[in-house]
């Protein structure tokens, strides 16, 4: 079922803010970690940093009216309020767009790219942008029942996309984005016409396993240590999202320290050195911004149940559909080409850039952009 599509105004009341701050004057902090990196984890003395910024010098009205300048709509869809950006390119030409975050993301990750993809110049391919939060993030309803797992939210994405009377579309993502992506792909119900994914999510091949290229070594070494120490937040959103859900929501030093550990971790802040900062690949700013959208809509719980929804019947479907691909080097899974094509069987677009991580758009954004030109105005365009 699909409900009346309505407009919406970010507008965060004053006494939020107020509750925020008196929060942060008064916290609980840990005692300082054993080690001089991040092994343990996001040291003290950051957290101490980021905590004194979002109380005495962070302005959410700031960001709210950087959202606020696009036009933001809530649907109904199976019982679920979608919230979502639409912007129209003035462009005749301009082909719709479905851009998908995941988690720790939101539609932050897409603010930088807005304008490029919608008035680029006359010689690149020009798109109508449809930008949702996930079920259970930034301001989308929260489902109240089973079933919400990346299969169900691309159903949903399909009725979004029909509901805006798109008939031939294209769709991209990354982190659950890639995911969701992938089985709008998988499902092909019609309408969408290519993807583009900035993770892959696929099985390594026996010949992978048995005679990897270098390449592939270094892929193989790199989700192997993603697995040893830093898929720990995976496991317990996956397994028991309720209790640190707790946590979350009582705590924006604890759910902004969930957080901001991965924009670290998955990104192009530790080049050259084993612990980098993750400054200036992200301002503090860009952090809190994603950040508040968590912790204003109480989102600890909710979105940590996309992994117990997800987890619990993975689903390795392959794709026939056109499919562009950009592995970038900071990216927690760098599946090579051969290992992409068990699952992704007709890729039309596949390359790898110098530099980026995770979060791809909102670290890179002009590389994102290139990468997503390159990728349509081939053979899906």
């Amino acid at each position: 079922m699909v409900g009346e599509i309505r407009d919406f105004t970010i507008d965060i009341d004053e006494s939020e803010l107020d509750d925020l701050r008196r929060r942060l004057a008064h916290v609980r902090f840990p005692e300082k970690e054993t080690v001089d990196d991040w092994s343990q984890g996001i040291p003290l003395a950051y957290v101490r940093e980021l905590t004194e910024y979002w109380r005495d010098s962070y302005d959410w009205r700031r960001c709210e009216a950087a959202l606020n300048a696009y036009p933001h709509h809530l649907v109904e869809i199976d019982g679920v309020d979608i919230h979502f950006l639409h912007i129209r390119s003035p462009r005749d030409d301009a082909k719709p767009l479905i851009l998908t975050h995941g988690w720790p993301g939101s539609v932050i990750e897409f603010l930088d790219v807005i304008e490029p993809l919608t008035k680029p110049p006359e010689s690149e391919p020009a798109f109508h942008l449809v930008i949702p939060s996930l079920p259970g993030y930034g301001f989308s309803g929260k489902p109240t029942e089973t079933g919400w797992s990346v299969q169900k939210i691309a159903e949903v994405w399909h009725k979004l996309m029909t509901a805006l009377g798109y008939d031939g579309w294209f769709a991209q993502g990354g982190d659950w984005g890639a995911m969701v992506t992938t089985m709008i792909g998988a499902q092909d119900r019609g309408g969408v016409k290519g993807i583009h994914v900035n993770m892959t999510v696929a099985t390594p091949p026996p010949e992978v396993m048995e005679n990897p290229t270098e390449e592939e070594q270094g892929a193989l070494a790199r989700l192997a240590q993603y697995r040893a120490t830093g898929a720990g937040y995976s496991t317990q959103q996956a397994s028991r999202p309720q209790t640190i859900g707790y946590a979350l929501a009582d705590s924006p030093v604890g759910q902004m320290a969930w957080i901001v550990e991965k924009f670290q971790d998955w990104s192009d802040c530790a080049e050259g050195k084993e612990w980098g900062h993750p400054e200036p690949e992200f301002s503090k700013d860009h952090l809190l911004d994603n950040v508040m959208l968590y912790w204003l809509n109480n989102a600890g719980a909710s979105s940590a149940r996309l992994y117990w929804h997800s987890f619990a019947k993975p689903d390795m479907s392959t794709v026939d559909i056109p499919t562009g691909i950009s592995i970038f080097p900071h990216e927690i899974m760098r599946a090579s080409r051969r290992w992409a094509e068990t699952r992704y069987k007709n890729i039309v677009y596949w390359n790898a850039p110098e530099r980026g991580g995770h979060f791809a758009a909102m670290e890179r954004p002009e590389q994102f952009v290139d990468e997503l030109r390159a990728c349509f105005r081939g053979r899906m365009c």
